[in-house]
C-alpha cells in the first residue's frame, strides 16, 4: 500500500479535527460562564509554605548521684580506772656546807719601763775646724815676703778630704796680706793627711805666719 496515499486519506484527519473543535468550544463556554475566572483567582491566591523544624530528641537526664559511704565512727573508749602510784616520803637531809677559798691573786707585775733609745748624734757640720792632720810639713816662709819686708801674715784655707784621709782640694778662703802666702800654703797642705772616716768632708785650716 502506498505511504503517501495512506496519509492523504480525509478519513483519519476527521478525528483529529473534531477533537480540536471540541477543545475550542469548552474554552468558549468557559469564558462566557465564569469559569475560567475563578480557575484564574485559584492560581493567584498566595502560597504559604510551612517549614517544618527538626524535633530534637530531649536531652539523657543526668546520673544519678554517686552515694558517698562515710566511714563508720570509733567506737567509745573505755576509760580504765588506774589507781595512783604511792609517792615515797623523802627526808631532807642536811648536806654538808662546803666552803670554797678563792685564792688571792698575785699582785700586779711591775711595768717594765724601756729606756728611751739614744738620740741620734748631732749631724756633722758642713766644714768641720780644728782638723788635726796626722802627717805633713808646715808651710816654708817665702822668700819673696822676706824681701818685701814683710814680718807675719795670716791664711785661711778650707781642704777638700777623700774617704782615706788624703787632700784631693784646697781652696783659699781669706789671706793676710792678700797673694802673698797662699802658693805655699797650697803646695804644703796637698801633702797632708787627715784621719779616714770612709768618707768625704771638708775642713778648715788656719795657718799664721811670722818671720823670726
Amino acid at each position: 500500500m502506498d505511504y503517501a496515499r495512506q496519509q492523504r486519506d480525509p478519513g483519519k484527519h476527521v478525528v483529529g479535527i473534531a477533537f480540536v473543535v471540541a477543545v475550542h468550544l469548552f474554552v468558549i463556554y468557559a469564558l462566557m460562564t465564569g469559569l475560567g475566572r475563578s480557575m484564574v483567582q485559584i492560581i493567584k491566591k498566595p502560597l504559604s509554605a510551612t517549614i517544618i523544624e527538626e524535633i530534637k530528641p530531649p536531652p539523657p537526664p543526668p546520673p544519678p548521684p554517686k552515694e558517698i559511704k562515710l566511714p563508720p565512727p570509733p567506737p567509745p573508749k573505755i576509760e580504765t580506772f588506774v589507781p595512783p602510784p604511792d609517792v615515797p616520803v623523802v627526808t631532807e637531809s642536811t648536806a654538808p656546807t662546803i666552803t670554797v677559798v678563792t685564792p688571792e691573786p698575785p699582785p700586779p707585775k711591775p711595768a717594765v719601763v724601756e729606756a728611751p733609745p739614744p738620740p741620734p748624734p748631732p749631724p756633722k757640720p758642713a766644714v768641720r775646724k780644728g782638723i788635726t792632720r796626722v802627717s805633713g810639713d808646715d808651710p816654708v816662709y817665702p822668700r819673696q815676703a822676706i824681701r818685701a819686708g814683710v814680718e807675719k801674715g795670716r791664711v785661711l784655707a778650707r781642704v777638700m778630704i777623700d774617704e782615706k784621709g788624703n787632700v784631693s782640694e784646697v781652696i783659699i778662703v781669706s789671706a793676710e796680706p792678700p797673694k802673698v802666702f797662699d802658693s805655699v800654703v797650697i803646695e804644703a797642705l796637698k801633702e797632708w793627711k787627715f784621719k779616714a772616716e770612709g768618707e768625704k768632708y771638708v775642713g778648715e785650716v788656719e795657718i799664721n805666719f811670722k818671720l823670726q
